[in-house]
């Protein structure tokens, strides 16, 4: 059954409709710029909604050790996905003791990973366009045939562009066993939708 993770929680209707759902992850911004960012305290309070449920996964942009022990001082996390700071996955999950995702931007196959370095997960999204203010989380897809004939280093997730219209077809083209939404189940920038976060998981599943 296809996994999905529901990114970009931020408030409690979208965090309750996500677990109540059966979502798989779900995942906190920590990057100011996104539209869906939440401080560590917010992402606490959240988190405290229910003790048990999904694993959270914390987002973070080129950050610091510092930055990241800061917010784990606040807030539990049980993944770190992280953009940037490639050399450092090691010493992350070394530090840490958490497995850590890691983005990949695809525009052709030659953007296609041949090796994991390091990552516990791949993270498979658009390549973000030249003007992007953001590494990720632009809402856009890439080819998805491409992956027809990449042999995964590691285990992956499919991401970028996911809608409730497209998850089904995405995950039969490109066999993901696991998908990552964000804008796809929102009604407003930033402002996720209940009723689509349940279609997406229900439509996810069916595929």
């Amino acid at each position: 059954m296809t996994k999905v993770k529901i990114c970009g929680i931020n408030d409690a209707v979208a965090f309750d409709a996500a677990v109540e759902a059966g979502a798989d992850w779900l995942g906190f911004v920590f990057f100011p710029p996104s539209p869906r960012y939440v401080t560590p305290e917010a992402a606490a309070a959240l988190s405290r909604r229910t003790a048990t449920g999904p694993p959270r996964v914390g987002l973070f942009v080129d950050p610091t050790m510092a930055a990241i022990a800061q917010v784990l001082e606040t807030v539990e996390l049980d993944v770190l996905q992280i953009y940037g700071a490639l050399e450092d996955l090691a010493a992350l999950e070394a530090r840490f003791g958490l497995p850590i995702w890691r983005p990949v931007g695809i525009a052709t196959a030659a953007d296609l990973p041949p090796d994991a370095d390091g990552a516990d997960m791949l993270l498979l999204e658009a390549k973000a366009p030249p003007d992007a203010t953001r590494p990720g989380g632009n809402a856009t897809r890439f080819d998805w045939p491409l992956l027809r004939d990449w042999a995964a280093p590691a285990p992956w997730t499919l991401a970028g562009g996911l809608t409730v219209g497209n998850v089904a077809d995405a995950i039969r083209t490109t066999g993901a066993h696991a998908v990552d939404v964000s804008s796809g189940v929102e009604s407003a920038r930033g402002v996720k939708d209940p009723a689509l976060i349940r279609a997406f998981i229900g439509n996810a599943r069916a595929a």
